[in-house]
């Protein structure tokens, strides 16, 4: 697992923000697209591509995909 192949996957759960948007230091969360849904969709794109389960608790931890792709390197 790569920050950049993590970053990809990341940004591919996004229909309107452009991949560009994206790099290891994004808040995520003041994105404008981001919502319950896309929160939702996140963690099931962790559970698919790495194999890996987070929980919303988890997710709330985070505040930048960098740390986001820490905690599931971690798990």
């Amino acid at each position: 697992m790569n920050i950049d192949n993590f970053i990809e996957n990341f940004a591919g759960e996004f229909e309107e923000t452009p991949i560009e948007n994206f790099s290891m230091d994004t808040e995520f969360k003041s994105l404008e697209e981001w919502n319950s849904l896309t929160a939702l969709s996140i963690i099931s794109m962790i559970d698919d591509n790495y194999d890996k389960t987070i929980t919303g608790a988890d997710l709330r931890k985070c505040v930048t995909i960098k740390e986001l792709f820490d905690l599931v390197s971690s798990k």
